[in-house]
């Protein structure tokens, strides 16, 4: 069910000179009350339970109309007619479509979209829109089981799966930063990691709290499906950092460059793909994190600047040796 703040502003999305229309106003609100793929046909039942002198022919305008401004998407499953989903406040993403019982499950991937570029690119391609549609037999047609019970809008998983990616990465950091702290010699560097530390400490506890607020609009919403696939941020963006910490041999100045370089690919995927997504609460958490490890970035890259010129100052003892000799 879409929320009262998910409807968008109407005056600011209308094509110059277009009338305001009640009639429109009306079935985009319906339109955006619904969940899930909804065919024209579909809405003109819903809009006529409203409002009987409605036309069929309004209907199908306003459709065409929300399309072209951005609050409706076209889908086709094959079925031989077109169905409409939220376009407004909902990421892009993809369909496993079953062509036994025609329901359609929605999922997003960052690999599909990598390569969708990549493949782009490689030919000088501009695309405009990618649209991946997997047909095949779902699990409860291909078992007999009743299908699972749908409650969760694409935006809510979008959600829970972006704050899992981001409470993964917050403990993966805290795991760097604690390590780090315990092996590095120089007084400055052990603060400041130490510090990153207590910041990824409490940045976790807040990620964690704030997933446990949204698991209390679906009691359910733990246990559906995974609709974000991001395989390389599954085990959190520090993990192999972390990792790289237990090798032998790993000076002050190697772990503050392993650190530079794991904030700086969060930062950069985080902020890549938040920027991608519509406007949700999933997008926010992205670059609400991307901004923090910006920040954290900035800080590793000081340090790391101030280190090689302390580490390059001689010493006072050897400095006054050097002057009574010259």
């Amino acid at each position: 069910m879409a929320t009262a703040s998910a409807i968008p502003d109407l005056d600011r999305l209308r094509p110059a000179g277009t009338k305001r229309s009640s009639k429109r106003d009306l079935i985009v609100n319906v339109f955006l009350r619904q969940e899930g793929h909804l065919s024209a046909d579909d809405l003109v039942a819903l809009i006529k339970r409203e409002d009987h002198r409605i036309s069929r022919a309004t209907v199908y305008r306003t459709l065409q109309w929300m399309v072209e401004a951005g609050i409706a998407r076209k889908v086709d499953f094959g079925e031989g007619r077109f169905r409409f989903e939220h376009s407004y406040r909902h990421p892009r993403h993809f369909h496993l479509i079953c062509k036994t019982c025609n329901r359609s499950y929605e999922f997003l991937s960052s690999d599909i979209e990598a390569l969708v570029e990549e493949v782009a690119a490689a030919r000088g391609f501009q695309a405009r829109q990618s649209v991946v549609q997997i047909y095949g037999t779902c699990e409860a047609c291909r078992t007999g089981r009743e299908p699972a019970e749908e409650g969760a809008t694409s935006e809510l998983l979008f959600a829970r799966d972006a704050l899992r990616i981001a409470i993964a990465t917050e403990r993966s950091g805290l795991e760097f930063y604690t390590r780090a702290a315990r092996i590095t010699k120089d007084p400055r560097g052990k603060r400041i990691f130490h510090e990153l530390a207590e910041e990824e400490k409490h940045h976790l506890g807040t990620l964690e709290g704030r997933y446990r607020k949204l698991l209390e609009q679906d009691p359910q919403l733990e246990s559906r499906p995974t609709f974000l696939f991001f395989k390389g941020a599954a085990n959190g963006l520090f993990a192999a950092g972390a990792d790289q910490l237990r090798r032998d041999g790993v000076d002050d100045l190697e772990a503050l460059r392993i650190g530079i370089r794991c904030e700086r690919g969060s930062h950069r995927f985080f902020k890549r793909y938040g920027e991608r997504f519509e406007d949700s609460e999933g997008k926010q958490i992205f670059l609400e994190f991307a901004e923090e490890e910006r920040q954290h970035l900035e800080m590793l890259i000081r340090e790391y600047r101030l280190l090689q010129k302390r580490q390059r100052k001689p010493a006072p003892a050897r400095r006054r040796a050097a002057a009574r000799s010259a």
